[in-house]
């Protein structure tokens, strides 16, 4: 079985496609941040992967709509490693992950500086006929 997970920021806007088949294909690139702090921090800079991603049909025409460079996104599907010469004459190998899912996990409204929404406000208060009782957050046991 070959899936892999990822959750990552586009690096650039993503550019739709059509085949002569007239197929439309979605391509963009993710950044996924290491975790591991110990290699964060040799270069003191953060490391990640890129990973380029091509979704088809509907699913890339979605993500051609709702998503832009800074979105965070979750891609799932199988990886696939190509091999490619650079200009300056190496090898290189570009991961490439055919979507089979992407979850849009920014919002369209969320600030551009953090990439996360504000924090909700306080809940309004429950109608009296819904059947539930307010309770204080300091009387919970936990």
């Amino acid at each position: 079985m070959n899936k892999i997970i990822l959750i990552g920021n586009l690096t650039r806007d993503p550019e739709l496609k059509t085949t002569p088949n007239g197929y439309s294909v979605c391509e963009f690139t993710i950044a996924v941040n290491d975790r591991n702090a110990r290699r964060n921090q040799q270069n003191g800079q953060d490391s990640a992967q890129f990973f380029r991603i091509s979704a088809w049909r509907q699913l890339g025409e979605n993500c051609q709509r709702y998503l832009a460079k800074g979105r965070k996104v979750y891609v799932s599907g199988p990886l696939t490693a190509r091999t490619y010469q650079a200009n300056d004459g190496s090898t290189r190998v570009s991961l490439e992950v055919t979507a089979d899912d992407v979850e849009f996990l920014s919002s369209r409204n969320d600030d551009q500086a953090g990439g996360y929404a504000p924090a909700p406000s306080a809940p309004a208060p429950m109608a009296q006929n819904s059947g539930f009782t307010a309770v204080e957050t300091d009387e919970l046991p936990f």
